[in-house]
């Protein structure tokens, strides 16, 4: 016969309240726990970029996650970091009158350049140049090549650290490094030699050209004498570069 030990009376209504309440308090000490977790990883992402640029700042970036995602496409990856002073200043004018007119004197982002690519979609064109020097490092260094708004979003954010923490100098250095110019090819001297059998501190202004030239599409462009590197040519003569880096 088994017996019946259930509480009865107020008694038992008070434990069952206390249970309540054991329930409630850990339900509130799971969501705290879960609020502060949350709000760690909040602040190790928003964080995070800033800390890694600091890090670029003196140290070369080992790979990039466009290097890695090519090297399992099966491109391998090739790459020598080179100090800007050990790059040509053809390439550095180059490349700044290709991709980004206005690189020295804007804070990261074109305004005008991303308000003629907005009406551009508006009228149903495809969305082409409003990405700076800055924008396009920001995305070399930690992000995709997918076109999303919401890598591209990153890539604002990212872009303003990078702005906010390093040179100009210093940004066009890492650009000239780690942006890709062909299948496995990645910074100047890598390019340099692969396809003109020099270093890139000896590129000279047409090959320099031809290089820039290929950087909107390096997978399927090749550096040869276009009209588009001689545009870019005669663009560069107009380019000034500072007396310690390009501004």
């Amino acid at each position: 016969m088994t017996q019946d030990i259930r509480p009865e009376g107020p008694g038992g209504d008070r434990l069952r309240e206390e249970a309540v309440e054991r329930r409630k308090e850990t339900a509130r000490r799971f969501a705290g726990q879960a609020a502060l977790a949350l709000a760690r990883a909040v602040l190790v992402i928003f964080f995070l970029p800033a800390f890694v640029i600091l890090l670029y700042a003196v140290v070369p970036p080992p790979a990039t996650p466009l290097m890695l995602i090519r090297a399992i496409e099966g491109y391998g990856i090739s790459k020598q970091w080179k100090p800007l002073d050990e790059i040509s200043p053809h390439l550095q004018r180059a490349v700044i009158a290709a991709e980004d007119g206005k690189f020295c004197r804007h804070g990261g982002f074109d305004w005008e350049a991303v308000d003629s690519a907005i009406e551009r979609r508006r009228q149903g064109g495809r969305v082409v140049g409003a990405s700076t020097i800055s924008m396009q490092t920001a995305k070399n260094l930690f992000l995709w090549p997918a076109r999303t708004y919401f890598r591209k979003g990153g890539e604002a954010y990212i872009t303003v650290w990078l702005e906010t923490l390093l040179s100009k100098r210093r940004i066009l250095e890492l650009y000239l490094n780690v942006i890709e110019f062909g299948p496995g090819l990645y910074g100047a001297e890598a390019a340099a030699r692969h396809y003109f059998g020099v270093a890139a501190a000896d590129l000279s202004p047409s090959q320099a050209a031809q290089l820039a030239a290929v950087l909107p599409s390096p997978l399927t462009w090749r550096p040869v004498a276009s009209a588009r590197a001689g545009t870019i040519e005669v663009r560069a003569r107009s380019v000034q570069l500072g007396s310690d880096g390009p501004c």
